[in-house]
């Protein structure tokens, strides 16, 4: 059992996630410039746009960690699952993803940031 409210550890999660989406972001960047598309500028403003906007929530995820003393650390790394060590005001919790959900949660993140900016412009 979690001693982690789900407040803190929802913003502990996004120190997970927040990074990977930015990884895959840059890579779709990287891509969509070297791509044969006719129009390429939409393309690289809604994911240059998005990446913005999910580094400064990752500045106030890290912000707010720093704040509190909350701290994740990734452990271990094998083909199906990844542990990381939560700090959380001195206890350490270890915690176990199986990194297809990761991927999951990663993809769905993606897709929430790329609407949301699809509906705001």
């Amino acid at each position: 059992m979690t001693r982690i409210p789900e407040v803190d550890r929802n913003i502990m999660e996004k120190a997970i996630y927040f990074p990977m989406v930015l990884i895959i972001l840059n890579r779709d960047l990287t891509v969509v410039e070297t791509s044969p598309f006719k129009l390429k500028k939409p393309y690289l403003v809604l994911i240059e746009e998005t990446i913005k906007i999910i580094q400064k929530e990752l500045a106030e995820v890290k912000q707010y960690m720093k704040k509190h003393k909350l701290q994740v650390i990734e452990t271990k790394r094998d083909d199906a699952f990844t542990m990381y060590m939560f700090l959380y005001k001195g206890y350490e919790e270890a915690h176990n993803y199986f990194n297809p959900r990761i991927r999951n949660k990663v993809q769905e993140i993606l897709e929430f940031y790329l609407q949301k900016q699809h509906m705001s412009g």
